[in-house]
Order: structure tokens, then C-alpha cells, then sequence
């Protein structure tokens, strides 16, 4: 009798040691126009990775599921003794073993990642309620809705998401899938990304959209299942695309903090500083590099984990809480703040209650700070094309500035600065703002994770607390 040994193959990522900047970035024309338009500098990080690296990959035998030019690595399948063997190799500085084959090492799905409320029938005029929670309402009336933006939104799926009647197939220019999952893009991947997407893009009687007229990707990185940081890396696969497409603003209701194999959990008191995680890094560069980030806080605010997960603990990004259209903060929103003490949430939206539509078409509600972050970034697109010539971290400051509670903020660290007001946030001067990515390295971020903005005067380091004048 003939006996076949089976050999296990896990997920692994494996980081380089150098990077050729020859040929050309990997960067859209439209990328490279928004660079161009707010003086951000091309590096190193935008360039691919050697391709002799992923050919001696390929010829050992392994397969590439995605590279990463910020990280000069790629995510790859081989054996265990691959992988030892990889990491012998004069050009690989290290592999990562990120998901393991066959079953889960504690038997449960991973707690802390995009649980969603119970659906109850909506009512009545669907959306103006939550669009009036944060006054977006006369930024509509004004005519801005989000036209001249581009979008992407990241989730796990689009069930129908390219056939339901209350989006306008025409403004999605595209789809991506970074995960290993065999399922059809817009078939049994879920319906989670189609709902948050309805509260940015839907359309039907009684409902509307924080920004209607904005064009979008859609891009997926969650996996059905294990719950591993093979899906991190996903998400960061999905950052770098968004950067290269020209992607003004990226919502994502995803968070990682515990998983399957308890090897690789977090600690939420060391590890969400926001330089830990190669995912909350990319969030980070993402926004050096020009992109307005909104990310969930989570929905452990009332569970054993409580705190936010990655990449939620960036520095630069806007990292979203729930409340309710009575501006009361959701008992499950997570709550901050980061590790390293600096304020998360920075800001709310409806997501107690939220109004979505459901790919059967039907007006529902559900919970979740996943639904209050694609509102959140609505907004931010709304109020970007209606100040089209302002940067990233300029919308971000406004919606930032014009919430309810700054400069003081919820100490009980659910709300962040609160509420944001479109309109006050469209209306008010930022002479005093001079946050210029020009003079900010995204290279910076990997070598010593120190990077300097200068604000009304006074130093900051893109991550923790003012250094100083």
C-alpha cells in the first residue's frame, strides 16, 4: 500500500532586505496628480518589490497571495521547512508566520471584530434623523455630496452590491478581493461591506446617503474564517491599493485584536500604540501619504476585551464611535484611549440604531461602530468636495475642530472629541493650521517610528504626546 504524507501549508510573511527604486511607482495617474496637487513627495515606498525576490519564491515552490511595498514584503503559502528555508536566504531579513492550516486552536471564532446589533424594521423618513445627528443636511442642500471624491470601502462583503436598485452601479469603478476565499465577489462573502456601504452610497424612498455622488472601490480582506493577522495583512494589501488608485477617503469597520490561535492575541496595554501592528502602521502611511482614513473603534465596549483593536490605534487616522440620534455614546462602542495614551475615538456617528439598507433591498437598523464609520467618512467626503483644494489632514482637523465637545473631550474615552458638525466644519478658518505632508517622510514611520508636524508653534510626534517647543 502506498501511503501519501500530506504537508501542511501556513501563511507566512516574508520581508526583504533591500528594494530597487528603478522603473515606475506604482502610482495611478490619478495618484500621482493628488501627490503632485498637495506637494507629497514620491519615496521609496512607492515602488514595488524586486520581482527576482517573488521569482525565487515562485521557482522554491511557494505561492504569493500579495506583496507589500511598504513593508518590502509579500504574504505568502509554503511548508514550515520552506519557510525555515526561506529564511536563510541572503535577501529575506525575516517570515512571519501569520495563519496556520487546519483547525482553530481554541475551537471559537476570535472575539472584538465587527459584531453587528439585532435588525428591527425602520420607519418614517429613514435617513435625515442620523445625517442631522452631525448637520450634514445643509452641506447636501448646498450641493455637496461627495462629488469629485473617491472612495473605498473595506469590509468582508458585498452580497448584491452590484445589482441592488439603490446604488448607482456607474460610481463603483471597481472591486478587489484579498483574501484566499474562493467565494464570488459579490456572492456568499456576506452582506456586512453592502450594508456599510448603503449609508454612504444608498439611495431609495425615505433614504439617503451621506455622499451619494462619490465614486468608490470596494475591496475585500476579511476571511470567512480562521480569525488570524494573515488578515491584517490583507487589509494593509488594501491600503497600499487605495494608495495607488488615487483614494481620497478609506472607510474600513474592521478591527483585529484577538484570534483563533491565542499565540498571536494582542496585549491592549502595550500593543495598540499604533506602531506595532504592520496593519496600524499602513493605516498611518496611508494618511502621510494623503488618504483620510476612518476606521471602527469596535463593539467590545461592554465586553471582556472593552478597548479598541488595530488598526483603530493609528496616529492620523479618524478612528469612529457609535451614538445614538440623541447623542448618547453606544454601551458597546469601544473605548480608548490608544496604549500610549492618546485620545480614541476622535470622533462619533450614529451607529446605535444606525439605518442601512440590507441587500434584499429592505430599510433596517443595526448597531455596530462598523455603520457609524462609513457615516463618518460620508461626511468627510461631503466636506472635501465642497474644499476640494484642502489635504487630508486638513478635513480631518476641521471635523475634528467642529465636534461638540473640542477641545475638551469625553473622559470617559467612548465619545473622543464627540460629535462632529459638517456644516460649522465647512464654515470655520484653519489659518492657524499648517500641517504640511510635504515635510513629513512616510519612510520615517518604518525606521524609528518618529515623526515631527509643527501646529500652532508647538512639535508633535506623529505618535503620543507634544514634545516641546
Amino acid at each position: 500500500m502506498i501511503k501519501f504524507l500530506m504537508i501542511l501549508l501556513n501563511i507566512f510573511f516574508v520581508m526583504f532586505t533591500g528594494k530597487p527604486m528603478t522603473g515606475e511607482p506604482s502610482l495611478s495617474e490619478r495618484a500621482q496628480e493628488q501627490r503632485s496637487k498637495w506637494n507629497i513627495p514620491t519615496d521609496e515606498l512607492d515602488y514595488p518589490v524586486d520581482s527576482a525576490y517573488l521569482d525565487s519564491l515562485r521557482t522554491f515552490g511557494a505561492t504569493i497571495h500579495h506583496t507589500s511595498r511598504w513593508f518590502n514584503g509579500a504574504t505568502v503559502e509554503m511548508s514550515d521547512a520552506q519557510a525555515a528555508e526561506v529564511g536563510t536566504w541572503s535577501f529575506v531579513s525575516g517570515v512571519e508566520k501569520t495563519r496556520v492550516s487546519g483547525e482553530r486552536a481554541n475551537g471559537e471564532k476570535a472575539k472584538g471584530e465587527r459584531a453587528k446589533g439585532e435588525r428591527v424594521s425602520g420607519e418614517g423618513n429613514y435617513t435625515d434623523e442620523q445625517l442631522a445627528t452631525y448637520n450634514l443636511l445643509p452641506l447636501h442642500a448646498a450641493g455637496y455630496e461627495g462629488q469629485g471624491i473617491l472612495m473605498a470601502i473595506c469590509d468582508g462583503g458585498f452580497y448584491k452590491a452590484n445589482t441592488l436598485d439603490c446604488f448607482r452601479q456607474s460610481q463603483e469603478l471597481g472591486h478587489f478581493d484579498f483574501t484566499d476565499d474562493a467565494d464570488d465577489f459579490y456572492g456568499s462573502t456576506g452582506t456586512h461591506g453592502t450594508e456599510c456601504l448603503s449609508t454612504i452610497s444608498g439611495m431609495t424612498d425615505g433614504y439617503y446617503g451621506a455622499a451619494t455622488k462619490a465614486d468608490y472601490y470596494l475591496m475585500r480582506s476579511e476571511e470567512d474564517e480562521p480569525e488570524s493577522p494573515k488578515e491584517m495583512d490583507n487589509l494593509v494589501a488594501a491600503l497600499e491599493k487605495a494608495d495607488s488608485l488615487g483614494v481620497n477617503v478609506f472607510s474600513v469597520s474592521l478591527g483585529y485584536a484577538l484570534f483563533d490561535n491565542d499565540e498571536w492575541d494582542l496585549n491592549k496595554y502595550t500593543d495598540l500604540d499604533g506602531k506595532t501592528t504592520r496593519v496600524s502602521r499602513a493605516a498611518t502611511i496611508a494618511a502621510r501619504k494623503g488618504m483620510l482614513v476612518c476606521v471602527a473603534a469596535g463593539n467590545e465596549g461592554n465586553g471582556s476585551w472593552g478597548t479598541i483593536s488595530a488598526p483603530a490605534d493609528a496616529d492620523s487616522v479618524l478612528t469612529v464611535g457609535a451614538v445614538s440620534v440623541d447623542s448618547l455614546a453606544g454601551s458597546f462602542s469601544s473605548y480608548g484611549p490608544s496604549s500610549d495614551g492618546r485620545i480614541k475615538p476622535e470622533v462619533c456617528a450614529v451607529g446605535v440604531q444606525a439605518t442601512l439598507i440590507y441587500p434584499n433591498g429592505s430599510i433596517v437598523r443595526s448597531n455596530g461602530t462598523s455603520f457609524a464609520t462609513p457615516l463618518l467618512a460620508g461626511m468627510a467626503a461631503a466636506l472635501w468636495s465642497a474644499l476640494p483644494n484642502e489635504n487630508a489632514m486638513q478635513i480631518r482637523e476641521r471635523i475634528i475642530r467642529s465636534a461638540h465637545l473640542y477641545p475638551n473631550y469625553d473622559t470617559g474615552n467612548k465619545m473622543g472629541y464627540g460629535i462632529p458638525d459638517a456644516w460649522a466644519a465647512y464654515n470655520m478658518q484653519l489659518a492657524d493650521i499648517s500641517i504640511q505632508p510635504s515635510a513629513i517622510s512616510s519612510q520615517k514611520i518604518l525606521h524609528d517610528g518618529q515623526i515631527i508636524i509643527i501646529r500652532n508653534g508647538v512639535k508633535y510626534t506623529i505618535f503620543g504626546n507634544p514634545i516641546g517647543d
